[in-house]
């Protein structure tokens, strides 16, 4: 048996329950929306994200013949207000050719490939895809390593002490 009418609660009129009825559509839509939206935590970038995102368009402008992949991130300025934000970077040359639908994280470095600086602003909006970023070709030898060093003076003859991370070269 089909009812036209919605239930009547004991006590309630018929526009009441229309009513009722009616908000209880009206929370369901609202909802439905507020899940379909996606929130702006969703639409901002890391700043490594975003710098990958720059690399990736780089590589798209580029008229050589191989691609290039971040090699060193240098620290994020203070956080200061804005999804634009100052970046300093070095990509360095990859094995894979520049026409290659793999992306660049998947190559391997180039031995002895060309390494470049790369300065500028780059946006964490996702939105956002412009970016004022301008790269030169590095003025030496550069190297990313470990210093490590034996300490005569200790007990364990074997220990090494490490400095972190060494640069070696020009800028």
């Amino acid at each position: 048996m089909l009812l036209s009418q919605p239930c009547l609660l004991r006590g309630e009129s018929l526009e009441e329950t229309q009513a009722s009825l009616s908000l209880g559509r009206w929370s369901l839509w609202l909802l439905l929306l507020g899940l379909a939206l996606p929130s702006a935590s969703a639409q901002a970038l890391s700043y490594r994200e975003a710098v990958l995102r720059a690399v990736d368009r780089i590589n798209d402008g580029s008229t050589e013949a191989h691609l290039y992949r971040l090699l060193e991130l240098d620290l994020p300025p203070k956080d200061l207000p804005g999804t634009r934000k100052a970046v300093s970077f070095r990509v360095k040359e990859t094995v894979c050719p520049r026409p290659s639908l793999q992306p660049p994280e998947q190559c391997d470095f180039k031995e002895n490939g060309l390494v470049k600086q790369c300065l500028g602003t780059v946006s964490l909006d996702r939105s956002d895809d412009q970016f004022d970023i301008n790269c030169n070709e590095a003025s030496g030898p550069f190297c990313v390593g470990t210093l490590a060093w034996k300490i005569p003076w200790t007990e364990e003859p074997g220990r090494l002490q490490s400095m972190g991370l060494l640069r070696v070269g020009y800028d």
